[in-house]
């Protein structure tokens, strides 16, 4: 342990790959006094106590949150609301709410209005990731490096704001805050749309003829083996993702097609003036995530 903690007692909601990896950076930097996780499944309670993911471990959300200084919800966004309810009476004054979605703006509708007037929310989203998942995923570099994008309301507790801040900022991450309206736009097109489309290729892909099918997997080049390790992530956090991000998923999406309408038109007409530039030109966007080290 190197640092000071920043919270004596803190309660994870969920330890798949994010909720691990906390714990462990947590740990690493001596962020923290003491964890306690909570889940709804026994075993993987149990495979987080075998892992040493935390001092103490239960199925009571109740009885996980009663003594916690920070909340960090670490469940798919369709379990929220329910989670909210069940936290809500047993959280003490002061203590601090936060999570880690992909999807900002249903925060508001379905976590805060359930949340007692005695806690901070402060929603985050880290913006880093692998396709595994469950307790064992985890490991404390994940977040080095790597933005977490927090986004509380105007109103929000400044000192509680900074705090959440900060923890992230141990645990190697760079932080940003914005408005979760502009957050579910951005992520949009940067996270959520190419999770889509690569859902949509390896899902083609299982519906060629089993010969066909197999030469693909035999002969798969890297394009496509990426777009299966994208497709290979959580099912449930991304169908909530694009069920709580609709309108910006489809928004993009529209003017992804568009632009894939163009494409085909180019490449129907043998345009390869056509087909250059455009390929130029995203070229450099590989480049400037380079630059930026977030390759």
């Amino acid at each position: 342990m190197t640092d000071t903690p920043l919270f004596q007692n803190v309660t994870l909601i969920g330890i798949g790959l994010i909720g691990s990896s906390l714990s462990h950076a947590m740990r690493k930097h001596g962020l923290v006094g003491a964890i306690t996780v909570t889940t709804r499944s026994q075993e993987t309670l149990d495979r987080a106590v075998e892992l040493g993911l935390c001092q103490t471990a239960t199925l009571d959300f109740g009885a996980a949150v009663k003594e916690a200084d920070l909340v960090i919800i670490c469940t798919p966004m369709g379990a929220y609301k329910n989670v909210a309810t069940e936290i809500a009476p047993h959280l003490k004054p002061g203590a601090i709410v936060t999570d880690v979605g992909s999807v900002k703006m249903p925060i508001f509708e379905s976590l805060a209005p359930a949340l007692p007037e005695h806690v901070h929310l402060v929603p985050g989203h880290p913006v880093a990731g692998t396709e595994y998942s469950g307790p064992d995923a985890g490991f404390a570099s994940l977040f080095e490096n790597r933005w977490t994008l927090l986004t509380p309301a105007k109103d929000a507790d400044a000192d509680a704001v900074e705090r959440v801040k900060a923890l992230w900022e141990r645990c190697g991450a760079m932080v940003e805050i914005m408005d979760a309206a502009h957050h579910d736009q951005v992520l949009a097109i940067t996270s959520h749309l190419p999770h889509l489309i690569a859902y949509t290729i390896v899902g083609t892909a299982t519906d060629l003829g089993d010969d066909i099918k197999q030469e693909v997997i035999k002969f798969s080049a890297s394009g496509f083996r990426d777009f299966t390790r994208i497709a290979a992530s959580d099912p449930t956090m991304w169908r909530d993702v694009f069920l709580n991000n609709r309108d910006a998923v489809l928004e993009v999406l529209g003017r992804f097609d568009e632009d894939l309408t163009e494409l085909k038109r180019a490449v129907r007409r043998g345009d390869g003036e056509k087909l250059f530039e455009h390929f130029t030109r995203t070229r450099e966007i590989r480049r400037s995530i380079i630059d930026a080290d977030q390759a």
